[in-house]
């Protein structure tokens, strides 16, 4: 199996929740996004971010508002709505849980 098809997989797994975790700091543009998570080595692409955001907005848990930019065309950025940080929160447990579940299972394994 090839280790780097399996992580890829993985992280794509959670990508949905990191960029919910991303925009629940501040709104964000979609470079700025794709800046954080190159930064936290979650490297995503524009042809991957721009429909995650599309299907955030369409299912309530994301808004958008344009702003004027000095640098080019007005910018669209994103937010998260109430809803978006209800599902959010209900991510988290998850992920809390999920993170439990592995501990022990390693620990159990050991």
């Amino acid at each position: 199996m090839n280790l780097e098809n399996t992580k890829a997989q993985m992280r794509k797994g959670i990508l949905e929740y990191c960029i919910l975790l991303n925009l629940s700091k501040k709104p964000s543009y979609a470079s700025d996004i794709i800046a954080e998570m190159k930064v936290a080595q979650m490297i995503v692409v524009e042809g991957t971010l721009y429909p995650l955001l599309t299907r955030l907005k369409n299912d309530g848990y994301l808004s958008y508002r344009w702003e004027e930019s000095l640098q080019g065309p007005p910018r669209k950025y994103y937010e998260l709505t109430p809803q978006g940080k209800l599902f959010l929160n209900e991510l988290d447990q998850a992920w809390g849980e999920l993170v439990e579940a592995i501990n022990q299972i390693k620990n159990n394994n050991l």
